[in-house]
């Protein structure tokens, strides 16, 4: 909804600025759909690496937990 009202409020100021932005725009979210793969697998990565390292004290934890 933000990035509405701020597009609404650019076409207002400079309407060619925002039309080319409007044009751009999926040019720019298709350049950047493999960092945010790329973004998505680390994370996984980095998710399964602390898992395995928190796992024993997970586990020694988990009798005591009520």
């Amino acid at each position: 909804m933000l990035t509405l009202l701020l597009w609404c409020i650019l076409f207002v100021f400079c309407w060619p600025l925002a039309i080319l932005a409007l044009i751009a725009y999926p040019f720019v979210w298709l350049l950047l759909l493999p960092f945010r793969i790329v973004g998505v697998a680390v994370h996984g990565v980095l998710e399964i690496i602390y898992l395995a390292i928190t796992l024993p004290f997970r586990l020694l934890a988990a009798p005591f937990r009520i």
